[in-house]
């Protein structure tokens, strides 16, 4: 099998590397095409007036190329050009990640990772999301990956995905103890710097003890369709501007749903959730086009 590999981090990210080594044995051949940059929360946006420069970049001992642009830039670019010039015809499968952060709920409306991988599944591609809870201690990406890796066999044990397939996975915290962190800026660091963006912990979240290796159940479940409490501090800038920073945690949710993504997520499954592109409200279709006949039918 021929994989296309992705993410929203960065080509640098330790969350890419470690999903490109657990992928080993899986994949015949791995193509890395990342980001140049951290473009985590970018969602869908793509390049139009400006140029796609790229940049070969050493991952795991093999080249990948950085592109300066955006996710769903990385994969237009790399099932158009890049991939057919290199390796011929057409990948197997593209997997996006490992995001430093889950994306469970409605944060798959603006992640990158995410984004990606619903790109490849437009283009023909089926696809792959696979994204790490943080909390307060130091992520381990390598142990993270083996558990997605574990989920990937699963879903292809019967057979790659249909071609316009696309499926997100989130993996439950995998870290060190917090009291394991001595040098709190240093893990701030280490974490900017792995492509994590920074929010407060939620409430739901603890500090509780779990082991990182312990087998954990893989459940496939709908995501939570509750937005996030919005919080923003107000704040002056030197030059009395004021400005707005957003206090909101990635998690505090207005409600969570029995049995979706984020309430498995915080019971230690492994989460799968089936995504798809097309926006239609198809319920609704038959209701808005009576409305429509109606209108026009007393306007003539």
């Amino acid at each position: 099998m021929r994989v296309l590999l992705t993410n929203d981090d960065g080509i640098r990210a330790p969350g890419l590397l470690a999903m490109y080594r657990a992928l080993e044995g899986l994949a015949d051949e791995i193509l890395v095409v990342a980001p140049l940059t951290v473009q985590s929360a970018t969602s869908h946006g793509v390049t139009f007036h400006q140029p796609l420069m790229t940049e070969p970049i050493e991952v795991n001992g093999q080249i990948g190329i950085a592109v300066d642009g955006r996710p769903a830039d990385c994969v237009k670019l790399a099932l158009a050009n890049l991939w057919p010039e290199r390796m011929g015809g057409r990948p197997d499968l593209v997997i996006s990640g490992m995001n430093a952060g889950a994306n469970v709920g409605i944060n798959v409306i603006y992640s990158g990772t995410v984004a990606a991988a619903i790109e490849a599944a437009f283009l023909g591609v089926p696809s792959i999301a696979v994204s790490l809870h943080l909390g307060r201690g130091r992520p381990l990406f390598d142990v993270g990956a083996r558990h997605a890796r574990r989920a990937i066999d699963l879903l292809l044990a019967d057979g790659l995905p249909s071609p316009h397939s696309c499926l997100s996975i989130n993996i439950p915290k995998c870290e060190d103890s917090p009291a394991a962190a001595e040098d709190p800026q240093a893990l701030a660091r280490e974490r900017a710097a792995s492509g994590a963006t920074y929010r407060p912990v939620s409430k739901r979240e603890s500090d509780d003890e779990h082991d990182p290796q312990a087998l954990m159940p893989v459940v496939v479940c709908p995501m939570n369709t509750h937005g996030i409490a919005d919080r923003f501090e107000q704040r002056s800038a030197p030059d009395g501007q004021i400005y707005y920073w957003s206090t909101s945690g990635g998690f505090d949710f207005h409600e969570t749903d029995e049995g979706s993504d984020v309430d498995h997520l915080f019971g230690r499954c492994i989460t799968v959730t089936p995504l798809c592109y097309d926006l239609t409200d198809h319920a609704r279709l038959g209701e808005w086009s009576r409305r429509v006949e109606k209108g026009q039918a007393r306007s003539e």
